[in-house]
């Protein structure tokens, strides 16, 4: 009865003042937790009043994906609180935390294979702690974690599945490319946000190649675009194969073929299926 949770963009700060006013039921406090509510860029000036001196039974917890810092209400969190923010870890941190877990479970992994384990798990930690421990099991009666384990138990994510398939388009693999693409149809992933990892890789790809050009190192151009550094090189050689007017003409497509499906004009099914014909076809 005394906690509450708010999430999205038409949450009214004026029922969250008043539910903070209310004295908590049978308890020392009330507890409030507000996520993705935007009102870190705008909207959130009365809140911001409020919690400058806000109810003593009142506890707030707020997480948002992206703010302004120079917004009333984060300096007034800032002021009266405490503001976090939680960044992925680095690529060595990251191999440091998994080695360490090994080490305890008695475990052993080369470096290109860790390379390859957090190729397939991404750097979120509890994604990495879970396939971890599906590894240490699979492994049970071995000292040593090969490729082969990783690739036979660990899952892919579908930004892996998006990277081979755009692999199959730029060696012109059209129908390796179409197969990646219905694997995911039948796993239950939303043409549209397939489209949408599609139309960021492509500017992914984009980004990776204008920096290179500039003569930036791979770390550098990780860091920028917000690729760990053994992830950054295969970015770096998936992108030299396509050329920045073909990069620049698929990201207009994707956008092309976002807006024809939200206008009626398109199946979204279809308009996927188009771009990968499109740049999977040999020339």
């Amino acid at each position: 009865m005394n906690y509450h949770y708010f999430e999205g963009k038409d949450i009214r700060p004026g029922e969250i003042i008043d539910l903070a006013e209310t004295l908590p039921f049978l308890a020392q406090r009330r507890v409030i937790v507000i996520e993705n509510s935007g009102l870190f860029k705008r909207g959130g000036e009365q809140l911001a009043d409020y919690l400058k001196e806000p109810s003593e039974t009142a506890y707030f917890v707020m997480v948002e994906k992206e703010i302004d810092k120079r917004s009333r209400l984060f300096k007034a969190i800032s002021a009266k609180g405490r503001a976090i923010e939680f960044k992925p870890q680095e690529e060595a941190v990251l191999k440091r935390w998994v080695l360490g877990i090994l080490k305890k479970e008695g475990k052993k992994i080369t470096e290109r294979d860790l390379e390859l384990f957090l190729y397939k798990t991404g750097t979120g930690m509890d994604n990495i702690s879970k396939e971890l421990e599906k590894l240490v099991c699979y492994c049970m009666d071995r000292d040593v974690i090969t490729g082969e384990d990783i690739e036979k138990v660990c899952t892919r994510q579908i930004s892996n599945q998006i990277f081979d398939m755009m692999n199959a388009i730029a060696d012109k693999r059209q129908k390796e490319a179409m197969k990646l693409y219905y694997d995911l149809l039948t796993l239950k992933e939303p043409p549209m946000r397939i489209l949408f990892l599609l139309a960021r890789q492509f500017n992914l790809l984009l980004q990776v190649r204008e920096l290179k050009k500039k003569g930036y190192p791979v770390k550098a151009i990780g860091e920028a675009v917000g690729l760990p550094g053994f992830i950054a090189g295969k970015y770096l050689n998936q992108a030299a194969r396509f050329s920045t007017k073909t990069l620049r003409q698929a990201i207009s497509d994707c956008v092309e073929a976002e807006e024809a499906v939200k206008t009626g004009k398109m199946n979204d099914v279809l308009s996927v299926e188009l771009v990968l014909i499109r740049y999977g076809q040999a020339t």
